[in-house]
């Protein structure tokens, strides 16, 4: 297959898509306190959800799979991802359940941003959901770890198609393990590129990235690259040759907003190696994309900053 060709391919993102409504404040509200804040949005939430909508801006065909409760918010939703022209076909809308809502407080005084998540009752998507989605479409797939076990199963769907396919021709899978949760553990060894947080780094007793590259390199399988952030320390990335990758980062001028960073800093990469870009430089794209996201609200800037770089 011709890089052209497989340029033309989508990346679909699996995980939550949630409705976060953002306040931003000069400080941050006492409690018990009344206070206004500068402003306030509505903006389409979630992390998967979050790099669809930067894949999108950067240019890359993109897909979003995860679950949604018909209503008002998933109607705010679908619009939103309609006017991003991201594919929707594989949403799952669920009988029970509420769809999630976030309620965010951004303060770009301090560069915090303090999030309250209502996500209690939506089921998410199951391995016998995901089994009815077409593959031949996709070059790559990424699943925000979330019901670890029945995301393993779709991985393994998509490790029996790629048995089918000749090397150049597979479909890249990643994964990203944010939350400090036993069972996302289990997800480590079935990336080809594995994202792992600062949180779960530092959970673990690790101080740096480099130190928890070193230490979970391990549970990844063979051949797999494993990429931690670090704020404002930058990312590293460690592949089977054992080196070393690094990117210092790239802050903005001022700090606006960090809502989302991580997760532009993950499509940042995921776009940069699905185009046949180099660890390096997918480290580094992605530390420069995210840095400046920081510098304004929402994601809309990133397109004039950086579609077609």
């Amino acid at each position: 297959m011709k890089m052209e060709e497989k340029k033309k391919m989508k990346i679909l993102c699996v995980g939550l898509v949630c409705l976060d409504i953002i306040n931003v404040v000069d400080k941050y509200p006492e409690e018990d306190t009344d206070s206004r804040c500068l402003s306030q949005r509505w903006q389409r939430g979630g992390n998967a959800s979050n790099s669809c909508t930067v894949l999108a801006l950067l240019g890359a065909p993109c897909a979003f799979m995860g679950s949604l409760s018909a209503g008002p918010v998933a109607d705010f939703i679908m619009g939103d991802f309609s006017q991003r022209h991201i594919d929707v076909s594989a949403v799952v809308w669920q009988v029970d359940g509420q769809t999630p809502c976030a309620c965010c407080v951004v303060c770009p005084s301090s560069g915090s941003r303090t999030v309250v998540l209502s996500d209690t009752n939506l089921p998410d998507v199951s391995a016998d959901d995901f089994s009815k989605v077409d593959l031949q479409q996709f070059k790559w797939i990424h699943w925000e770890g979330r019901n670890a076990e029945e995301q393993v199963k779709m991985i393994q769907q998509v490790v029996k198609y790629n048995g089918t396919l000749l090397q150049q021709q597979r479909i890249t899978v990643s994964v990203e393990i944010e939350k400090t949760r036993e069972p996302l553990y289990q997800l480590f060894p079935h990336g080809d590129v594995v994202f792992v947080s600062k949180d779960v780094a530092r959970h673990f007793g690790f101080l740096s990235a480099e130190a928890a590259l070193r230490g979970f390199y391990s549970r990844v399988k063979q051949g797999a690259v494993l990429i931690c952030a670090w704020a404002e320390k930058g990312a590293d990335a460690l592949g089977p040759d054992g080196v070393l990758v690094h990117s210092d980062a790239f802050p903005p001028e001022s700090l606006v907003d960090t809502l989302g960073a991580g997760d532009t800093f993950n499509s940042a990469v995921i776009f940069t190696l699905s185009n046949g870009g180099s660890l390096q430089d997918a480290l580094t794209f992605g530390c420069r994309v995210a840095g400046a996201k920081c510098g304004f609200h929402g994601y809309d800037g990133i397109a004039e900053k950086f579609k077609n770089d």
